[in-house]
């Protein structure tokens, strides 16, 4: 339980130091820089023997970098725009459809319409609704589920997470000009480039490390139903470190989309 803990956490106070970051390296300099720290993290551990992938094994590890990118960029472009907590919470919709989709159940279609309705009352209309970050965070939804539904392929052809590894190099690789374009465009501030580091270390690599731990010792459906409480810890760190405030409208979504995701978990079958 503890792991799990420190690993939503750390990712959530990961995101909240990096975007302390945007006013001078922008979402995509932070970016840029978690996905270095990413690469090295994942490289380090996993150790990926790239000269002997095949074809067969390159091409999920191409979408899979891919998508790990724009997963990023999408989320953090939508923190920056809407906040942490509802960014977050619109990401998760994404595990949480890969979960439904698959089911047939009576209950999961009621989970379904929940978290529905939470989307339609983070996005209703009124005069400050940023529906461009609405978009993006439903992008990392998106790129979410994909990640999930590609990494079971890349699982199946690499051992261990030589695939990930390999995804988090070429994504890092990718990101490379990004970087030199920012410190080209205005040499970044030791502050800045710190803040986007400690992003990259608290929401890669430890939640990494620390998710490895955890799925040896726990089952996977409650490591599954704890994740849920991601939305719930990105609000709260969002309010304590970015003095983001959330009205009763957005706690209610917030709970709606926690509520799904656990509802299902707890009544599926083993």
């Amino acid at each position: 339980m503890a792991t799990m803990f420190v690993s939503g956490l750390s990712n959530q106070v990961g995101a909240a130091v990096g975007s302390l970051a945007f006013p001078v390296l922008g979402p995509l300099g932070v970016v840029a820089v978690r996905q270095y720290v990413a690469a090295l993290a994942l490289t380090a551990v996993a150790r990926p023997r790239l000269r002997t992938f095949t074809w067969r094994q390159w091409w999920p590890v191409l979408l899979l970098a891919l998508v790990f990118a724009a997963m990023n960029l999408s989320l953090y472009s939508a923190i920056d725009r809407v906040g942490l907590g509802l960014a977050v919470t619109l990401e998760f919709l994404g595990p949480l459809t890969v979960a439904l989709a698959a089911s047939r159940r009576r209950v999961d279609a009621c989970c379904a319409v929940i978290a529905a309705a939470g989307v339609v009352t983070l996005m209703r209309p009124q005069p400050s609704t940023d529906y461009t970050g609405m978009a993006l965070g439903l992008l990392a939804a998106v790129c979410w589920a994909s990640y999930i539904l590609l990494n079971r392929t890349v699982g199946r052809r690499l051992p261990g997470a030589q695939g990930s590894a390999a995804a988090a190099c070429l994504s890092a690789l990718a990101f490379l000009p990004v970087g030199a374009v920012v410190v080209l465009h205005g040499p970044p501030t030791p502050g800045a480039v710190g803040y986007a580091v400690v992003a990259g270390v608290l929401s890669s690599a430890v939640p990494y490390l620390a998710d490895l731990v955890t799925l040896r010792r726990v089952p996977a459906q409650t490591f599954g139903l704890f994740m849920s409480v991601n939305p719930v810890l990105a609000a709260v760190v969002g309010s304590v470190v970015l003095g983001q405030t959330l009205g009763p409208w957005e706690w209610s979504a917030i709970t709606a989309v926690v509520c799904a995701n656990a509802l299902s978990i707890l009544t599926s079958r083993a």
